[in-house]
């Protein structure tokens, strides 16, 4: 791997220019060449996380910085997949083994932590459940999760670890506990069992590696909040003059007391606070109420913070305070990566050389290192889906409307490059819906139909996440309601904005997405000339019931958000209405997906059947909850495209 040296940070970057061409569906079915980056102390070396080319492993690779040369790759066991690539002593990088799931930009976690030098000589199991060989018993027998939580900086190898039992072994209400681990040797040391009454409790650690804010959930789903007023003092309840509601993740200042956290008081959009927690005030800093502060933005060793970012609008930086030495940095960076947003990752130990990452709707991800003490030189290390770069990709444009209801929502609409006046159009609604949002980012569902000639409308619809619970939960029970609504109040929008071609609209979505689908023309009859569901629910009482069958948190938040009345969800369920869907359909499902199982498909595939509108149907051997392998999802864009051309292509009628 050869780094590439760009000039220093004073000189202006000049756009590509591109010709529009059509991209190979492949190019956006590929699996990215870095999945992960981390800068060592030191800032001698890089470790990164490098999938296979298949998909099936990703590697974690040591690299020289200073010349780019690849000292060691290295495996940790067969279609195993790193993730959370940590350096945790100058010269060892902790990992966790991952999984890749469908729809999942990168892999995920599975609670299992690993380390190894920089040779792989001395690999160890951190946490697992390792089983028996023979006689030869299996060193770690975890039968839970384990989550790397902080790297203690003055203790060379010494790492904080949180780990949660599995419920089956320990019951729902099973405690958190927090482990003080040598990675270099994998010795471990309880530190403490925190008893909350939830097997998962999210922590806040201070500089000393104390910890000071847990956070679980209670059997409503609202938030359980307690924390200790100075690092000697046991737990106690958090009082509404630090948050009526939740602090929702933040970092320690130096001096252990000065907590900056992300509060909601009635479950608003969370904002930043200055927090006194021994005294039990704070000061607001920064925030909207509009929107949450997507991240909070630190800098240096010691995670000054220095910026809040919005995310769920159009993307936006609000400085502290402009004048500070990262503020600076920072917005000098936003201004030579016009156009993306930039976030710092990683800091050597002196702060003299930072990792950074841009990203933007037409960059997938670039990482670089500047070295701040060496003329704010710049090195690219690394891209993420290089083969990208030159091409015509097309412009997320973020969008606000009232609904009928007066709410204002948020959403993007893409149009094909070059694009004038109302393009045919795919409305494409995320997952969840509660929770999940979308973003201003690269997308390769929406880069693949802009670049095919269609405009891609995505809106934020009430129970969307990024505006806080209180808006997510407003939208309970709405599935077929309020959240529709959203949806079509967000096309009347784009058609009325002459973006949208009132002419050539489809629905295309995923799991509550692929509902939506077949959902929206039923409710508009006349607005859409076609539907594709992928992977998605067509049948609320079938999926009431086999929630009953899972953990009693997951049965309990169903019935909450979706509801027990089964004549209402069967009014509100595609399957049972099927004879209302006047249009073409397209059903795309995973033969394995346990989250929205096989008989989903089946009760819309028959219903659209019985309806006399069979509709096209494409099964992926070996897919779950959205397609995994490149060529599955190389034939489900081919597809797509092939579908969409019938009805609302050039040559349709």
């Amino acid at each position: 791997m050869k780094f590439a040296p760009l000039a220093v940070l004073a000189t202006a970057l000049l756009p590509l220019a591109a010709q529009a061409q059509v991209i190979p569906a492949e190019d956006f079915a590929r699996y990215a060449e870095i999945d992960d980056v981390a800068l060592s102390p030191t800032g001698d070396y890089l470790a990164m996380a490098i999938p296979s080319v298949d998909g099936k492993e990703t590697n974690l690779q040591i690299v020289k910085l200073a010349d780019g040369s690849t000292i060691k790759t290295l495996r940790f066991g067969q279609e195993s997949h790193v993730t959370g690539v940590t350096w945790t002593d100058d010269e060892t990088v902790t990992v966790a083994r991952a999984k890749r799931f469908p729809m999942e930009e990168f892999t995920r976690s599975m609670g299992q932590l690993m380390s190894t030098d920089l040779t792989g000589a001395r690999q160890r199991t951190l946490f697992a459940y390792v089983p028996d060989e023979g006689t030869k018993r299996g060193r770690n027998k975890d039968l839970g999760w384990a989550f790397l939580e902080k790297v203690l900086d003055k203790e060379p190898g010494m790492a904080l670890v949180k780990f949660y039992c599995y419920p089956s072994e320990c019951g729902e209400d099973g405690d958190t506990v927090v482990f003080k681990v040598d990675t270099r040797t994998g010795n471990r040391q309880e530190v403490e069992r925190i008893k909350d009454g939830d097997v998962e409790s999210s922590l806040l650690f201070d500089h000393q590696g104390i910890a000071r804010l847990p956070y679980s959930e209670q059997a409503d789903g609202t938030p359980k909040m307690s924390y200790r007023p100075t690092p000697s003092s046991p737990w106690t309840p958090l009082p509404a003059s630090i948050a009526g509601y939740e602090v929702n993740g933040g970092v320690f200042a130096q001096d252990n007391n000065t907590l900056y956290g992300l509060v909601s008081d009635k479950g608003e959009p969370v904002q930043l606070y200055k927090i006194d927690l021994a005294a039990g005030t704070r000061t607001r800093l920064a925030g909207r109420d509009d929107v949450e502060v997507g991240a909070l933005m630190t800098a240096g060793r010691e995670r000054v913070p220095f910026a809040v970012a919005y995310t769920a609008a159009a993307p936006s930086v609000q400085y502290l305070d402009p004048a500070s030495e990262w503020a600076q940095l920072h917005a000098a960076l936003m201004k030579r990566f016009a156009g993306q947003m930039v976030y710092f990752l990683q800091f050597t130990r002196d702060d003299g050389k930072v990792l950074f990452t841009t990203r933007s709707d037409r960059v997938p991800a670039n990482y670089y290192v500047i070295d701040r003490k060496n003329g704010n030189k710049i090195a690219q290390v690394g891209s993420r889906r290089p083969w990208f770069e030159g091409k015509a990709l097309a412009s997320m444009r973020p969008i606000e409307f009232k609904t009928r209801d007066g709410q204002v929502l948020y959403g993007f609409f893409t149009a094909p490059v070059g694009a004038k006046g109302p393009v045919p159009t795919v409305v494409m609604p995320h997952g969840g819906p509660f929770g999940p949002a979308d973003t201003w980012g690269f997308e390769d569902d929406v880069q693949f139909l802009a670049n095919r000639g269609y405009g891609v409308l995505q809106v934020n619809y009430g129970g969307s996440g990024g505006r806080g619970d209180r808006f997510i939960n407003a939208s309970y029970k709405q599935w077929g309601g309020m959240i529709q609504n959203d949806i079509t109040d967000a096309l009347k929008y784009a058609i009325d904005a002459k973006l949208a071609d009132p002419n050539r609209v489809c629905m295309y979505g995923a799991s509550f997405g692929g509902y939506s689908a077949l959902m929206q023309p039923i409710l508009n009859p006349g607005m859409y000339k076609c539907a594709i569901g992928y992977v998605g629910v067509y049948d609320l009482p079938l999926l009431s019931k086999s929630k009953e069958a899972e953990a009693e948190d997951t049965e309990r938040f169903f019935s909450r958000s979706l509801g027990e009345d089964m004549e209402v969800l069967a009014k509100a369920s595609p399957a049972k209405r099927a004879g209302e869907v006047k249009i073409p359909v397209m059903l795309v499902h995973g033969k394995s997906d346990s989250n929205v199982g096989m008989n989903q498909f089946r009760a819309m595939d028959a219903a659209l059947r019985d309806a006399g509108n069979p509709a096209d149907t494409f099964l992926g051997a070996g897919e779950g909850h959205g397609f995994s392998n490149p060529k599955n999802i190389t034939e489900l864009y081919n597809r797509i495209e092939d579908f969409l051309g019938k009805h609302i292509g050039p040559g349709a009628k």
